[in-house]
């Protein structure tokens, strides 16, 4: 939104109340963002913040075992949880009708770590898919089993986005209005602010979102072209389908969480540098939502799914502890190799 200095009577004024066009008023007092978006964002922090810790806790606690995969998977979930837990700042601010009570800062710190998480899940997902290559089509690769790679990959990621959210703190992100008497925080931008905020999200579109997802369809086409390629014989095409399937669930995921949002931070910023109205405000204000969607997705299609991670899950929630698991496992081989053998000798 672009604003522009008034006093109440609507003439110009250098004080630091400013006014809105009609269209921009009607979505800032809409149901849309006052209701429904509050109530989504709920459902995301409850979803979201449960299973995203608990992915973090099984990951810590009883993966003995930290394969790259699981790396980015851990830090995925960081970051989706990172995101969770600033989200009631957000839905206490949509509630209050859009008006923000807790200072410029705080509201620096919510937009920094909203769009900071949301391009830093994107990134982790990114290597997700390429670990998830290099596992596929080259199997042997000593890459597959260096963990000590997916740590430094992973340090790299959150130490270049906490970089790259740094414009956010140089600009002005609250701004007083006067038509309803409100204070907002970041759906509006100052006329001075224009061009440091459109340069911000127009290169984090560019550079964290679509650079980054062109890399994972490419790497996650491969995959099928790979998985295709070995699904001659019969048994291997059962087991291997389920993985095929899982590949477009991501993708679609993927597609539909942050396509939106991205095209629409490019269309919302490019007519704020045109100086044009941005009619399409409201829907600009649900593709977020969508971006946002997506950390409560993650913890489904990235760890749920896996039955090793079901079942460190089970055992947790049944208070059986990992030493007891691993007795249990080896009973468990013990007597599988001893069946195995008593069916040998009576087939003899």
């Amino acid at each position: 939104m672009n604003p522009s200095p008034t006093n109440s009577d609507g003439s110009q004024s250098s004080d630091n109340l400013f006014s809105v066009s009609d269209t921009e008023v009607a979505i800032l007092t809409s149901k849309l963002t006052t209701v429904v978006l509050p109530v989504f964002y709920i459902i995301v922090c409850a979803v979201g913040l449960p299973t995203n810790a608990m992915a973090i806790w099984v990951f810590i606690f009883r993966t003995k075992k930290k394969h790259p995969t699981s790396i980015y998977m851990a830090n995925l979930a960081l970051s989706d949880l990172l995101f969770v837990v600033w989200i009631p700042l957000k839905i206490s601010y949509h509630f209050n009708e859009n008006n923000w009570v807790h200072g410029e800062n705080l509201c620096k710190v919510l937009a920094a770590f909203f769009y900071g998480n949301i391009y830093c899940s994107v990134m982790f997902i990114t290597c997700i898919s390429v670990q998830r290559y290099l596992a596929v089509i080259y199997p042997m690769s000593n890459y597959n089993k260096n963990s000590k790679i997916a740590v430094a990959v992973s340090v790299t990621v959150w130490i270049v986005m906490c970089s790259v959210t740094t414009p956010l703190y140089l600009y002005d992100q609250t701004v007083d209005i006067n038509n309803p008497r409100i204070t907002t925080c970041h759906d509006v931008t100052k006329p001075q602010d224009i061009k440091i905020a459109s340069g911000f999200f127009m290169s984090m579109a560019i550079f964290t979102f679509s650079i980054p997802s062109v890399i994972s369809i490419i790497a996650y086409v491969l995959i099928l072209r790979g998985l295709k390629n070995s699904m001659s014989d019969e048994n291997i095409r059962r087991k291997r389908q389920k993985t095929v399937y899982l590949i477009i669930v991501v993708l679609v995921m993927f597609l539909v969480c942050f396509v939106p949002s991205n095209i629409m931070l490019l269309v919302q910023y490019g007519l704020l540098l045109n100086d044009q109205e941005n009619t399409a405000y409201g829907f600009y204000i649900s593709t977020l939502f969508l971006a946002s969607l997506n950390c409560c997705v993650d913890p489904f299609v990235y760890y749920f799914i896996s039955e090793e991670f079901r079942d460190h899950v089970r055992n947790a929630l049944i208070c059986r502890s990992v030493r007891t698991v691993e007795r249990m496992q080896v009973s468990f081989t013990a007597l599988k190799m001893r069946s195995k053998r008593d069916t040998s000798r009576s087939n003899k």
